[in-house]
């Protein structure tokens, strides 16, 4: 059986990640955004965790994790405090369409609700992108709202922990 676990990226994922930004369904989910890797790796700040995923040992995805409260650039505009936002990727495509993402999703989704304090995770793919759309409500996700991030048109997710714990009551 095969196990995904999740551990902190670091300055050896630079090339990795790089390589993913460049891959197609990768820019197309995030097309306006420059992650500025090379500085980004080398911070750790208590807003965000920046993790890879990896299969087995191979390295499959990214996620992102952050308090969009205490986020520098404050993406997130005006938010209620006690509450995480999630970027997330597979990075190549041939590893799509196997359950990876929402394996991965449900360790990112563990992780934030094992702070007891949050309460709520909120997500943002663009607004064209359907296949994210089902994606998220299949995992429980609430459509919010439309709304404009920099260049790009998006929609606001958000899965309430109450809603995380019914779902994972089974």
């Amino acid at each position: 059986m095969s196990l995904i676990k999740l551990r902190t990226a670091n300055i050896n994922d630079l090339s990795l990640l790089r390589h993913w930004d460049e891959q197609p369904h990768v820019w197309a989910s995030d097309p306006n955004d420059d992650w500025g890797w090379e500085i980004e790796l080398e911070k750790n700040p208590v807003w965000r965790e920046q993790l890879i995923a990896e299969l087995d040992g191979r390295p499959l995805g990214f996620i992102q994790i952050i308090d969009p409260l205490l986020e520098e650039s404050h993406y997130w505009g005006d938010v209620a405090p006690d509450l995480r936002a999630i970027d997330i990727w597979i990075g190549e495509a041939g590893d799509l369409s196997k359950g990876y993402g929402t394996t991965m999703m449900k360790l990112a989704l563990e992780r934030c609700f094992a702070v007891p304090k949050v309460t709520a995770v909120i997500i943002d793919p663009l607004a064209s992108n359907t296949d994210a759309h089902r994606f998220y409500e299949r995992l429980g996700f609430k459509f919010v709202e439309p709304r404009r991030f920099g260049e790009d048109d998006c929609f606001v997710y958000r899965l309430d922990r109450a809603d995380w714990l019914k779902s994972n009551e089974n």
